[in-house]
């Protein structure tokens, strides 16, 4: 086993259940899954899924820790988080290698993950102390009212292959110091960075006897993910995924009244006026199109361009692109690494043939890649399009490395292109315009969650709420007040009086 893996205590074999602690691993009889690395194709180690029985186990845990985790006082709650976060600074090296391997993000990208979770364990530790409700004044003399936040109890986080750890830490620290506790399913293409995680904080587990507050099951979502998003007793669901599964799990939870935090799709265009700053407009484009090879939800899949500029824009860009290192992302020195898997590669590969053949004009790339002594992974050549907007193919998010440019003559076109999409997570605009940027930000313009000015799509800092409106769901997880989708909200009146009036001067006395 490679020297990293032995350091997170990864196995030969692993299983795939655990109560949080050291001790707490759950021997299972479930069926095998291998973790396949993309970046060769080759099996990296074993691990032996939950089963219904397993499942149970662990919920039955969870609520018995709840009732304990609740009652501990926050900031107390937020200490531990922060020796959580202590704890991830020791293994972000190794962590971040591991993100590497199995998902096939670039190293610096891999490591930026795992910094992701020191960072939102920080921003955890401060709101732990703001867990903020309201006073208000009451109608009715000698009455006070206010609100408070209680915890849920047990939240479902279900998360995707492309962020395999970081999601978990958005989800998980802020539910924990609003006194949740978690079950965590991971994605089956990403269970090694799961198992990891729950080695690397044990001892933080075993240290304040924590059993039960931050658990883990894995398996297939047919299986264990239906039990969990059916269990009445979660309340909450956070899910990371694609649009058609966020439906899904949406409609599961809603007919039992849960609530859901729901982070789906995105189509991510950046407007590109004819006063931007093109070099700066390249440069974000390239990250947010290339990066993670097109996996992010927030990746970069439409150029929306004004006429005058883009035969520029396009010729640096495609300059940009060809200087691309593709290659194995635990090197230094590689921006792309692989797509995750043989599925993917097909799906781009689909994509492609489907923009050809609605009228799209090639510009770069479209095809596979051949790494030299890595023929069994899964690498494509980043590639560009000239498209317009209502093809079908346009309208859909592809998870892959295919960026589209379409061209504009007016700014009232721009937005109304832009807008024209089922998505709506992340946006950007390149301009020099305070007129053209206002109006961007505008009631009139970007419908996204994530609105950015000079800025690329891709990236968000964690002190902001993260989210998306239209098919990508609604949720809103990471910073900002995002903590109040964790917490049930109570409004309190007290009576310091001796009298009894009612609201709205209603009398109902009897003799």
């Amino acid at each position: 086993m490679i020297d990293f893996l032995k350091e997170l205590g990864i196995k030969e074999i692993n299983y795939g259940a655990t109560l949080g602690n050291s001790a707490g691993w759950i021997k299972t009889k479930g069926k095998e899954l291998i973790s396949y690395s993309p970046i060769d194709g080759k099996p990296i180690a074993k691990v032996i899924q939950a089963t219904a029985e397993d499942y149970e186990t662990i919920v039955r845990e969870a609520q018995k820790a709840f009732e304990t985790w609740r009652m501990l006082p926050a900031p107390r709650r937020g200490q531990i988080v922060r020796e959580i976060g202590d704890i991830l600074r020791q293994y972000k090296e190794p962590l971040g290698k591991l993100v590497t391997l199995e998902m096939g993000k670039i190293k610096a990208e891999g490591m930026g993950e795992v910094q992701e979770m020191i960072d939102i364990a920080d921003f955890a530790v401060g709101q732990s102390r703001m867990l903020y409700g309201f006073t208000m004044h009451s109608e009715r003399p000698k009455h006070r009212m206010y609100d408070q936040y209680h915890p849920y109890g047990i939240v479902g986080i279900i998360t995707a292959f492309n962020f395999p750890v970081a999601v978990w830490a958005w989800n998980s620290l802020i539910a924990a110091i609003c006194g949740d506790v978690n079950i965590w399913k991971p994605s089956s293409k990403a269970p090694l960075c799961a198992i990891a995680v729950q080695n690397i904080i044990a001892p933080v587990v075993d240290k304040y006897d924590l059993e039960g507050v931050f658990n883990l099951v894995i398996g297939k979502g047919s299986e264990v993910g239906e039990l969990l998003i059916n269990d009445k007793r979660v309340p909450l669901i956070s899910m990371t995924g694609s649009t058609a599964m966020g439906k899904r799990i949406g409609e599961v939870v809603g007919k039992r009244l849960g609530r859901t935090i729901l982070e789906l799709g995105g189509n991510n265009a950046i407007i590109v006026t004819e006063d931007a700053d093109l070099d700066m407009a390249v440069r974000a484009t390239l990250f947010g199109a290339v990066g993670t090879a097109g996996q992010r939800c927030t990746s970069t899949r439409r150029i929306i361009i004004h006429k005058s500029v883009k035969d520029k824009f396009v010729n640096s860009l495609v300059k940009a692109y060809s200087q691309v290192r593709i290659g194995n992302p635990l090197e230094d020195g590689i921006l792309m690494g692989p797509v995750i898997d043989r599925t993917a590669v097909e799906l781009m590969m689909a994509a492609i043939d489907r923009a050809k053949k609605a009228g799209a004009k090639l510009l770069y790339g479209g095809g596979e890649y051949q790494v030299e002594g890595l023929n069994s992974g899964f690498y494509v050549q980043p590639t560009i399009m000239e498209a317009h907007n209502d093809y079908d193919i346009v309208q859909e998010e592809t998870f892959a490395p295919i960026l589209y440019i379409i061209e504009y003559d007016d700014f009232d076109e721009a937005i109304r292109i832009h807008n024209d999409v089922p998505q709506g997570l992340s946006s950007a605009i390149f301009t020099s315009s305070m007129y053209y940027q206002e109006q961007f930000l505008s009631h009139a313009g970007s419908d996204c969650g994530i609105a950015n000015v000079n800025i690329g799509t891709s990236g968000a800092e964690i002190g902001g709420a993260f989210g998306g409106e239209k098919e990508t769901g609604g949720g809103r997880e990471s910073g900002s007040d995002a903590w109040k989708a964790y917490m049930r909200r109570q409004t309190n009146t007290i009576n310091w009086g001796k009298e009894l009036p009612l609201a709205q001067g209603i009398k109902f006395d009897i003799e």
